[in-house]
């Protein structure tokens, strides 16, 4: 991973400083106008959410099952990334909706749902921050709880009636808007991986300094 790192490091600044240029040559939806241009970021944002949503939920049960310290670190590290792409996600979505629907948030299934997933990791940043010894088995669980959640997500647009658009709409996208769309996904997506690696290197050396500590101490 170590020798992957610059590599991943260099593409996700291409991607990035390229992605601007892609979605300007994009064309322009006939009813929205530039405004749709939000969803090259909002789509990927939670693209980037749910694949942090899995590696949190895989990384706890890991921990609850197989007592693994490395893969709570993991865990929480993936915690904090699902909470920073659902925030991008949340924060676009009602610009977008306020253009396509003429208000900024409807109570509506998908994104309800959404707003509930992005809760469920709040809910577990704060009790692993302030939940007391033993909180990380407790937080473990409710990330477990949060992955479930997922495919509720995903197929809410096709099991209740919603204003959202349903998820066959990126499958059909024409090439010149699914090439911008592909390309941010990515983009996002490796960031996601970078940012987990960091997060997850910093966790495991706070524990350490916190195990040297305690030895001192001892």
């Amino acid at each position: 991973m170590k020798k992957l790192f610059p590599s991943a490091v260099v593409l996700a600044a291409v991607l990035f400083a390229y992605a601007p240029v892609a979605i300007a040559r994009a064309p322009l939806e006939s009813t929205m106008g530039l405004v749709q241009k939000i969803f090259y970021f909002h789509v990927p944002s939670w693209f980037a959410m749910f694949l942090s949503t899995f590696v949190c939920g895989i990384a706890s049960a890991v921990f609850l099952f197989g007592r693994r310290r490395g893969a709570d670190a993991v865990a929480a590290a993936a915690a904090e990334l699902v909470v920073v792409f659902g925030l991008i996600g949340l924060l676009t979505g009602p610009l977008w909706a306020r253009r396509a629907w003429g208000v900024w948030w409807q109570w509506d299934a998908k994104l309800t749902t959404a707003l509930v997933l992005w809760l469920i990791f709040v809910a577990y940043l704060l009790l692993r921050r302030y939940g007391g010894p033993g909180s990380e088995r407790l937080a473990a669980g409710l990330a477990l709880f949060g992955m479930a959640n997922v495919p509720f997500v995903y197929w809410s647009v096709h099991i209740w009636r919603t204003v959202h658009p349903l998820t066959t709409v990126v499958p059909t996208l024409p090439a010149p808007m699914a090439g911008p769309l592909w390309l941010g996904v990515f983009a996002f997506l490796t960031l996601n991986v970078i940012l987990l690696a960091l997060r997850t290197r910093l966790e495991r050396l706070r524990r350490e300094l916190d195990d040297a500590y305690l030895a001192l101490e001892q």
